[in-house]
């Protein structure tokens, strides 16, 4: 291990990007807070004490998102913020105010405590590659990169309000950083696969899962998808904090696939498992990503590969699963 490299902020601490970041940043030497809402859920809790170095560099707080000032003291005191958490919402009668509000100020409460900690050298937001690729102007010929920004008014008439509402998050924190000077970077992962962390599925572990058991009356699946390794998205959120010529946004994604080359891929490598032949998708037009900005970096991702492996491994070790061997 490194020596101690200093103390840094992650926000959302328990989530299933937040775990695996704490568990790269405490192998690099750093000391950890990290921001919960409940601290006293050992259950949720426990998966990030029995990782290395967390008894002796890990600590956790409780903070809320959407209560102003709760993020002050967490991150008061420490040279970088990585925020990974989003509000935890699920919407009713008015999706697109319950989406919305909660993700641009539970964003702009976290950068308001990060302007009061003059500590602070940079700030790591995590973001979307969404916010690049819901517009209908692109040339599909021409791979999408940084400079794209999804079209509000597009998110808004097709109704995806998660789209709408990391695009909205990222602009908000672009404008505050820029007006109050902070050093901000923000990471935009594809669609995430790998091992879970926490014992509770999140919603991306849940769909993958139900993929592979051909659960397909539940889930539509995502129609043309990047795929990136959650331990890939953890380390790029490291090397953009500590590259000192790192700057703006990172798309950050392996692969892309339409569903038909997913489906073809999962088949032949899991032919135990019940992946559908095919299955109701969202049209999307064909597209690619552009992630030369961060391979510029030095920056090389797993292969799609390795990613589903680690996955179903995971899935199957936490009993989600039946124990099976690979073609």
């Amino acid at each position: 291990m490194d020596q101690i490299k200093g103390k840094v902020c992650v926000t959302g601490a328990s989530g299933y990007l937040a775990s695996w970041l704490i568990k790269r940043l405490l192998l690099s030497g750093y000391h950890v807070i990290g921001t919960v809402r409940d601290p006293g859920n050992e259950k949720k809790l426990a998966h990030l004490w029995k990782l290395e170095g967390a008894k002796e560099r890990l600590k956790l707080v409780k903070a809320d998102l959407m209560e102003i000032g709760s993020f002050d003291e967490p991150i008061y005191g420490c040279q970088g913020v990585f925020h990974t958490a989003s509000p935890v919402v699920k919407p009713t009668s008015d999706p697109k105010a319950e989406i919305l509000k909660p993700a641009v100020e539970g964003t702009l409460n976290v950068l308001r405590s990060c302007k009061k900690n003059p500590y602070l050298k940079r700030v790591v937001l995590t973001s979307s590659s969404s916010t690049v690729r819901a517009r209908d102007d692109f040339d599909p010929q021409v791979p999408l990169d940084e400079s794209s920004w999804s079209s509000v008014e597009l998110c808004e008439t097709l109704q995806i309000w998660y789209v709408l509402s990391k695009t909205l998050a990222e602009k908000a924190a672009w404008e505050f950083c820029n007006k109050n000077r902070i050093d901000l970077i923000t990471i935009l992962p594809s669609f995430v696969i790998g091992p879970s962390l926490p014992p509770e599925l999140c919603s991306t572990a849940s769909d993958v899962l139900g993929l592979l058991k051909g659960e397909t009356e539940k889930f539509q699946w995502h129609g043309r998808m990047g795929y990136v390794h959650i331990d890939d998205v953890a380390l790029c959120h490291i090397l953009v904090y500590e590259h000192k010529n790192a700057h703006g946004r990172y798309l950050c994604s392996s692969t892309v696939l339409d569903n038909d080359e997913l489906v073809s891929f999962l088949s032949t490598r899991y032919p135990s498992l019940s992946v559908p032949e095919r299955f109701d998708q969202f049209d999307r037009p064909y597209y690619d990503f552009n992630t030369s900005k961060v391979k510029s970096l030095g920056f090389k991702f797993e292969s799609i590969q390795k990613m589903f492996d680690d996955c179903v491994s995971s899935l199957v070790e936490q009993g989600h699963l039946p124990l099976f061997k690979l073609s």
